[in-house]
């Protein structure tokens, strides 16, 4: 497992202008934080931080690919990560009063008596951002060879019964065509 301080940058040594930094994450990253529902993570964070005097510019973006369960047939789903995601941490006397305050979820502060900047949990946040809700092949993939057949055998089976003959929707049909 890397060290969490790779995930510390020294802004207070960096001059005013552009920085870049480069973080390569896989499944070990997430071992301090919860339970994923991804597996075989191989993600790259390029971080650019523009940094100016009392704030600094930081823009994530995200790459790489994960594998995820498919939320049709339930095997695995590569999923390939590509987002980005811009922060501005602003240094002021108060950070704890100002983060509460702050409704913008963009706009982060920290103290002007901070050295060091810890990126580690925008990562991990912008990565688990970055995978998408609904987790399931395109309608033209369905069936490949990553899809569980018996799975979307049984799908097709329960989706082509007749709603008509379950008493539930037995009445609802004198409504389709009601006029207000």
């Amino acid at each position: 497992m890397s060290s969490r301080r790779n995930y510390d940058i020294a802004f207070v040594g960096l001059k005013p202008g552009i920085h870049e930094f480069e973080y390569e994450i896989d499944d070990s990253f997430f071992i301090d934080y919860q339970e994923q529902d991804f597996r075989n993570c191989v993600a790259t964070i390029k971080l650019t931080l523009d940094k100016n005097n009392g704030f600094m510019r930081l823009k994530f973006e995200v790459g790489g690919k994960v594998e995820v369960s498919c939320d049709r047939c339930g095997n695995g789903l590569p999923l390939q990560l590509w987002d980005d995601f811009n922060i501005v941490v602003k240094m002021v006397d108060d950070p704890a009063v100002m983060n509460d305050q702050e409704e913008d979820p963009d706009i982060y502060y920290i103290s002007k008596g901070e050295s060091h900047l810890h990126v580690a949990d925008w990562i991990y946040e912008f990565v688990n951002l970055s995978i998408p809700m609904q987790r399931m092949c395109g309608p033209d993939e369905i069936g490949g060879p990553q899809c569980n057949k018996e799975v979307l055998a049984m799908l097709e089976k329960l989706g082509s019964k007749d709603k008509s003959a379950n008493p539930l929707w037995k009445g609802l049909e004198k409504f389709r065509n009601l006029d207000n």
